[in-house]
């Protein structure tokens, strides 16, 4: 199939339901949302009334505005294209745009968050602008809107590019109760089952090489069901810095245990390979990462205690509060089904998140002065976003975290978790 065939099946499918999508655009941290209708601006019902903020703010004459999301039903290819349409309309447009990300979804309809860009346009070169977004729209897997102020200068409305071209009033709408990004998080974000985050690399093999032999070490370390271990599983969590390694290296030489690592050593040759590929390719390989590791955890088990650094509270945590930007309170609820331990994952048998003070974790990040992820240097100058990790930590079940403060001397941490795993784990 084509692209031009794939983009027209893509829009067939959202077209319809066009003007009952909602909007989100993030701006300086902040989610605005705005919705569609194809009434008169002042008889806008259920919508709500007055323009959305996003474009109150604005003097119309001098600033216009397009969206950009993308389309495509091959979600790989949507994934990569996406990562890298920011690049590009920074590479293309006047330097007197702005873009901004934001999204198109159907209210509490599961997968339906299609992503993009907004781009706010305050150059004299209006035209240079406009003919390069409708060469993207024939070319590129994107839908493109424009924005322009309502003939009687009260609203604006929305056009869009499509076969068809259409127009609709774009109207305020209430904050929803949930942050859209939940809707997509299952099995592309977080993964709960090892065929699903199988199925990215499948299909990943013609564009990444290291997808396919990922999958290989993952059919040579498939995990076997086994009802119980003969010796417990103890996991340690927490941020960088907070005492992990120091605390899990102690628990290896005190219980005699054998101490395994997520992800597990055998793919730190691909980790920098993956780390450079967009949210679902990178969080499908550390998905099976974790079930390599549980294959290694079962065979270790039977002989011995097995201390694990970091597993899939990890991975599910990380994600989550990348996925969901903003405040704690955009997170999924507690006892929302994207805290549930995967069904196919062996649970371990006692998990401790290790706590430690903003600062103090800094000051311990300074004197290691190692290199960091994106997602670690992110956790030292985005608070909200660190606030979001240690919230998603703590709503993840099956099992639930017991959180230890880690900012005493390493030998008394050692001796409060070492109480612990003898009274849960009768060691």
């Amino acid at each position: 199939m084509t692209l031009g065939e794939t983009m027209a099946k893509h829009m067939l499918c959202i077209l319809p339901r066009w003007s009952a999508r909602v909007f989100s655009v993030e701006l300086n941290g902040a989610s605005f949302y705005f919705g569609l209708s194809e009434q008169q601006q002042n008889d806008c019902g259920q919508h709500g009334d007055g323009v959305p903020s996003v474009f109150s703010a604005v003097d119309q004459k001098s600033h216009r505005f397009y969206s950009l999301l993308v389309s495509s039903m091959d979600r790989i290819q949507r994934a990569r294209f996406h990562s890298q349409l920011r690049d590009k309309l920074l590479r293309d447009l006047p330097t007197e745009c702005n873009v901004s990300p934001m999204c198109s979804f159907l209210p509490n309809v599961q997968g339906s968050v299609i992503s993009g860009y907004l781009v706010k346009d305050s150059s004299e070169r209006g035209s240079l602008t406009e003919k390069l977004l409708r060469d993207y729209a024939q070319h590129d897997p994107v839908l493109v809107c424009s924005y322009s102020p309502a003939e009687d200068s009260q609203g604006w409305t929305q056009h869009l590019w499509s076969s068809e071209e259409k127009e609709y009033n774009v109207v305020s709408i209430e904050e929803p109760t949930y942050h859209p990004s939940t809707l997509n998080i299952i099995n592309s974000d977080v993964f709960y089952c090892v065929e699903e985050a199988s199925d990215v690399l499948k299909k990943c093999g013609d564009i990444i090489p290291e997808a396919s032999s990922v999958l290989e070490l993952l059919h040579r370390h498939k995990v076997k069901s086994r009802d119980k271990t003969d010796f417990p599983v103890i996991v340690i969590e927490g941020l960088d810095a907070t005492g992990k390694t120091t605390l899990t290296e102690s628990l290896r030489d005190t219980l005699g245990a054998t101490l395994l690592r997520s992800p597990p050593h055998c793919l730190s040759q691909w980790r920098a390979r993956f780390d450079q590929e967009p949210p679902l390719i990178r969080r499908a390989f550390y998905a099976l990462g974790n079930y390599i590791t549980a294959e290694q955890i079962q065979q270790e088990a039977m002989k011995a205690p097995v201390i694990v650094d970091r597993f899939w509270h990890s991975t599910a945590a990380y994600a989550i509060a990348t996925a969901v930007s903003g405040p704690t309170c955009n997170l999924p609820e507690v006892g929302s089904e994207l805290y549930v331990w995967p069904r196919d994952l062996p649970q371990p048998s006692l998990v401790i998140l290790l706590s430690l003070d903003p600062e103090e974790r800094k000051r311990r990040l300074r004197n290691r002065g190692q290199g960091k992820t994106n997602e670690e240097q992110e956790l030292d100058h985005n608070q909200l976003f660190r606030l979001r990790v240690e919230e998603a930590y703590r709503r993840i079940s099956g099992p639930a975290c017991v959180t230890v403060d880690a900012s005493p001397s390493a030998d008394k941490v050692l001796q409060q978790v070492l109480l612990l795993i003898r009274a849960k784990c009768h060691l």
